[in-house]
């Protein structure tokens, strides 16, 4: 049974029994606790939780789903995916454990032509919390399963939780036993490699607190009402009815494991370590294709950084099997026409798909050569001095200077039988910078319990008169300070209001939030910030100036207009930008982000490789055409594929309900999804000045702009410095460019000569470092320090320079610089030297600690830097000493 099929099956089978089907949620949650959707549930979190209502009592769902944990298995194991599939089916209040084991009972046994999967009876397993006699009791009613088939587990095992404060409940897990040729006898408690766990009933009945473990947590209470949720793995399903060894063989991912072995040449199957590098390739091209199509770029944090790993887990793995040409695009390209029966939105985003992957394989196949032979090199250094660990600060190096990350770093060390200071790279990286902060939506109500908004949630959305209005008469419906609703609020208070109406606009969709007031009788309140709850309930964050604010007041909430008119001009050029893009670079500059606020505007969209000039100029001009043309800036509502059809864009991961606002800015030009606020005709917008282009990430540029009277004052501000220039070279302002070109083409030759003459004053004293050379045994040894002021690159053309003049007698050259409170060092040898044993490259390991410094190279030449520079005497020394052990 193919993988469709059995999604299809699942579907059916709960909308029979009244079950409405609800689609997969993006991967991406506006949740600051989970990176990504890890279950079925996490959708349905505020339903158990009781704030807000269900609009249905029973749901179904196919749910897209990552976990991250589970990096390390992928290939190791035969049931570990990072991406996968959950089926699920939720109760809400309605029914509880007898229904629903009976549920799942039907579904997995019925016969395959009366629409169930066809399982065995006879080879299926049940588990149960410990004291869970009621369960247990069902699964002999309901299902006949004998004692020796339910087996009684502990909390780590059949105690359900996200992993995070939330609902929680005891379970009930379903297995398949795959017989013995797999593993030995015992049930799941023995082998969960024979005993696979396909589906998995969570009786939802409490609510749990913080906790880093499965079993460590504390139980707040019960839930308002009993829910169920439960989870299929689709996957695990489709290798058992396959019949297949593993989820790495089914049929939506083997096929990337057949392109690969196209690739590379090799055969799956031959060996274990290729085979787990087979799997790792399948796994991660299917998660990237997943992660990237809900909007996730590649980056240096959260879910970009995951993203970056998967991808480049995939191209170490298919080098290593021997694929020696770029491969990204055929794994994603197999990815693409496995999964699009599924999830058609694969095909029609793939050019952009496609283009995220590929950039990222093509900058790290450029880190993996630089950074493997930075990591050969130190692990040689380790492996010749008797060690077994590579220190943090070469760990640091390889991710800060080459891009290598960590989490490779620790692979190939392992592979090469050595371990890596982790707890010093660690440190380096949190003294370097702070981890980026969460996403500012996020951060606002992170730790908010928002049970207190559901019944403003239930009452249905705040009315937004913004779009027709500044001022609106509202009703103070809610108070809220610290997570409670307070009747009133005094001057020099702080505290969030909830209004019934208000043209004040809530942040969303790049757009920050109004700023205003609202007065009444004696009042007057500031508002700082507007936020919504649950995307449906504007929350005013305010400071009441006078008289006292009270729930139930009948005020009026003001819009500022200067703020509103400076909003609208940056939001609508930002439409502008985005479709001027589209215009010079095609329609792979798809929109990946934006902010806009009065005067400014940044816009992030998909792209390989910085712009030229030209485009830059291209764009700008472009933009200002669209201002000048004054085109009507249309609004409407439609359904969301009625807009797609219309070629609507939308932003990737955003998720939009069946009735979408469509902005329309001169026909064809911009036609975008977009809930903000706009100017009227685009000549409002003003002039808009690009003030620069930049990469924020593989993949994605970023284009700032200011528009409307920011623009027109930067604009002054850049006339009057080329003014300045003109004055102060003394020529037309028009002139001033080639002017200043020539004065730099000069300069340049200045410097020129400036270098060959400190070349020669540098090179001048090697004569007199040879004529003071010791001899060591039968070693000539030049350890000294250089010249003061003398650079890195200058200390080795002096270092080189001093080796050349001993000729292939034995000789040792070690010049120290101190400049800037660093110390950089030279080590050369002769080939004399090298006949004896002496290595430039080990001599470094000897005398690194005395300056604080670290640093490698071959045989011949080492260089490296320190930081103590009062520890140069004591290193010269320790290069005498260990030449004079080796000459010995």
């Amino acid at each position: 049974m193919q993988t469709h099929e059995i999604r299809r099956r699942f579907l059916d089978h709960f909308e029979k029994l009244g079950h409405t089907p609800v689609p997969s949620a993006s991967l991406v949650l506006d949740d600051p606790n989970l990176l990504f959707i890890n279950a079925g549930m996490v959708q349905f979190v505020p339903y158990f939780l009781g704030q807000r209502t269900p609009p249905f009592d029973r749901a179904v769902s196919v749910q897209k789903c990552v976990r991250t944990g589970d990096i390390e298995n992928v290939g190791v194991t035969t049931r570990h995916n990072t991406f996968f599939q959950m089926a699920g089916n939720f109760s809400f209040g309605d029914y509880f454990k007898r229904e629903v084991v009976g549920f799942a009972w039907t579904l997995l046994t019925s016969p395959v032509e009366e629409g169930g999967y066809g399982f065995d009876p006879e080879r299926i397993w049940a588990t149960a919390y410990l004291d869970d006699d009621e369960a247990i009791q069902i699964w002999k009613d309901v299902a006949g399963l004998p004692d020796e088939r339910i087996q009684r587990r502990g909390m780590a095992d059949n105690y359900w939780s996200m992993g995070i404060p939330g609902p929680c409940g005891p379970c009930s897990e379903i297995y398949y036993d795959r017989g013995p040729e797999y593993g030995r006898d015992g049930g799941p408690e023995a082998d969960e490699d024979r005993y696979i766990e396909i589906w998995n009933l969570v009786f939802m009945q409490n609510e749990r607190g913080q906790g880093t473990g499965k079993d460590d947590f504390e139980i707040l209470g019960p839930l308002p009402r009993k829910n169920i949720d439960t989870g299929m793995g689709v996957e695990r399903v489709a290798f058992l009815l396959q019949e297949v060894d593993n989820v790495y063989e089914t049929d939506l991912v083997r096929p990337v494991i057949t392109e690969a072995e196209r690739l590379s040449g090799r055969t799956y199957g031959e060996n274990h370590e290729a085979d787990v590098r087979f799997r790792v390739i399948a796994d991660h091209a299917r998660t990237a294709v997943m992660l990237i199509a809900d909007g996730v770029t590649p980056g240096n944090d959260g879910r970009g950084y995951v993203l970056r790993r998967l991808l480049r887990r995939i191209v170490r793995s298919a080098r290593l099997l021997g694929a020696t040409d770029p491969s990204m695009s055929r794994f994603v390209t197999v990815v693409r026409d496995t999964m699009a029966e599924s999830y058609p939105e694969l095909v029609e985003d793939f050019a952009r798909i496609e283009s995220v992957a590929v950039g990222e394989e093509r900058a790290f196949l450029t880190t993996l050569s630089s950074g493997s032979k930075l990591f050969e090199s130190a692990a040689q250094s380790v492996t010749a001095a008797g060690g077994k660990r590579i220190g943090g600060s070469e760990a640091f190096v390889l991710h800060d200077t080459y891009g290598f990350p960590i989490d490779l770093t620790l692979e190939m060390a392992a592979e090469a039988g050595l371990e890596v200071d982790e707890d010093g790279f660690r440190t380096l990286m949190a003294e370097q910078r702070s981890r980026a902060k969460a996403d500012a939506q996020a951060r606002k109500h992170a730790h908010t319990d928002l049970s207190v908004y559901k019944e403003f949630v239930d009452r249905g959305p705040t009315e937004f008169t913004g779009f027709d209005e500044l001022d609106s008469e509202a009703t103070v419906l809610a108070l809220i300070s610290g997570g409670v609703r307070v009747p009133t609020a005094a001057a020099g208070e702080d505290v969030d209001v909830i209004l019934d109406r208000t043209p004040l606009y809530a942040e969303a969709g790049g757009q920050l939030a109004d700023i205003g007031t609202i007065t009444g009788r004696g009042l007057r309140v500031t508002v700082r910030d507007v936020q919504k709850i649950a995307k449906t309930v504007w929350v005013h964050k305010v400071t009441v100036d006078e008289g006292q604010l009270t729930e139930g007041d009948a005020v009026t909430a003001h819009t500022d207009p200067q703020w509103r008119r400076g909003a609208t001009q940056g939001h609508s050029g930002t439409h502008l930008v985005g479709g001027a893009l589209r215009q010079i670079l095609g329609p792979n500059a798809v929109q990946a982000g934006s902010l806009n606020k009065p005067g400014y505007l940044r816009f992030d969209f998909t792209y390989q490789g910085a712009l030229s000039e030209s485009q830059r100029e291209d764009i700008e001009a472009v933009t200002n055409d669209a201002v000048g043309s004054d085109y009507a800036v249309n609004t409407f509502t439609t359904g969301l594929d009625e807009a797609k059809e219309m070629g609507a864009q939308a932003l990737f991961g955003e998720n939009y309900g069946d009735e979408v606002r469509v902005v329309e800015i001169g026909g064809p030009f911009s036609l975008e999804l977009c809930g903000g606020t706009h100017v009227q005709h685009s000549s409002q917008i003003g002039p808009v000045t690009i003030l620069g282009e930049s990469s924020v990430g593989s993949g994605v540029r970023r284009v700032e702009a200011f528009v409307g009277l920011d623009s027109y004052k930067y604009l002054a501000k850049e006339r009057a410095l080329l003014a300045g220039l003109a004055t102060s070279l003394k020529v037309p302002t028009d002139e001033v460019p080639a002017r200043v070109e020539n004065l730099v083409e000069r300069l340049r030759v200045a410097e020129k000569e400036l270098e060959a003459t400190r070349a020669a004053a540098v090179l001048s004293s090697a004569g007199s470092y040879v004529d003071a050379a010791r001899t060591v045994g039968t070693v000539r040894v030049v350890a000294a320090p250089a010249p003061a002021g003398v650079a890195a690159g200058d200390l080795r053309t002096l270092a080189l320079d001093i080796r050349g003049r001993f000729g292939s007698e034995p000789a040792v050259v070690a010049l120290f610089g101190d400049v800037d409170g660093k110390v950089p060092f030279v080590v050369a040898t002769t080939s004399g030297a090298r006949d004896l044993g002496i290595a430039a490259g080990e001599l470094v390991s000897s005398f690194g600690p005395s300056i604080g410094g670290r640093g490698g190279g071959k045989a011949d030449a080492a260089q490296g830097s320190g930081s103590d520079a009062a520890g140069i005497p004591s290193a010269i020394d320790a290069v005498v000493a260990r030449i004079a052990e080796i000459a010995s």
